[in-house]
């Protein structure tokens, strides 16, 4: 899942609209942040093998820190407890503790059997919601129109910058979905990893717009 988990980063700015947009993606997004600097320093590993679902050719062999479920408990308490540290803001660390938590539980139903509970357990859960292409665009389209509504309607441009920016973050994540679904699978797992290390532009670019953005009713 790519662009469900930016829907679940949108539309808790209808749920809270304190955090900025870019807080919120980095929450919903954080263990997919994490990912690729595992990948890069070896501690987890990834295999690329067309036809391993219908929808990733990505063969995920073992990814106990990031995408464990204990190990995401773990991340949610961190985050949201650095935020409360930061912010004494009990509220919003209890939501980007929850977002943390939401991608596990959406890549529960999309993934093949590969998440862990325990790090140092083999026993591993998943639904398979990649295994059909069609229904996973329709499930994942879903959640991201309904996060990019409740988005816009949570949130005012206060220029120009603000509109352009948030329909143009959105186009573009809807182009980076549609390549990955129907491009050509990635070379080799070291491109993967620097690749994905690029989602930290779009938490920026999130920043960005969400200082040219206030909430609808304040």
């Amino acid at each position: 899942m790519f662009i469900g988990h930016f829907g679940v980063g949108l539309a808790a700015k209808k749920i809270d609209s304190k955090p900025s947009l870019g807080t919120l993606f980095i929450a919903s997004q954080f263990i997919d942040l994490l990912w690729p600097v595992f990948l890069l320093f070896g501690l987890e590993k990834v295999q690329i093998e067309p036809g391993n679902t219908a929808m990733t050719p990505l063969n995920f062999i073992s990814y106990p820190y990031s995408h464990s479920l204990f190990g995401v408990l773990v991340w949610a308490v961190l985050l949201g407890g650095l935020y409360y540290i930061l912010k004494k803001n009990f509220k919003t660390s209890l939501l980007l503790g929850l977002l943390v938590i939401s991608h596990w539980t959406l890549d529960l139903f999309t993934h093949r059997p590969d998440l862990q509970l325990l790090p140092w357990s083999d026993f591993k859960m998943g639904f398979g919601l990649w295994n059909s292409v069609a229904l996973t665009i329709i499930v994942e389209g879903f959640i991201f129109i309904l996060g990019a509504y409740f988005y816009l309607s949570a949130t005012k441009s206060k220029n120009k910058k603000g509109s352009y920016g948030a329909w143009s973050l959105l186009i573009f994540l809807v182009l980076i979905y549609v390549r990955n679904v129907f491009g050509t699978p990635p070379t080799d797992t070291n491109a993967l990893a620097i690749v994905g290390m690029f989602q930290w532009l779009l938490v920026a670019w999130a920043y960005w717009i969400d200082r040219n953005r206030k909430a609808s009713i304040e």
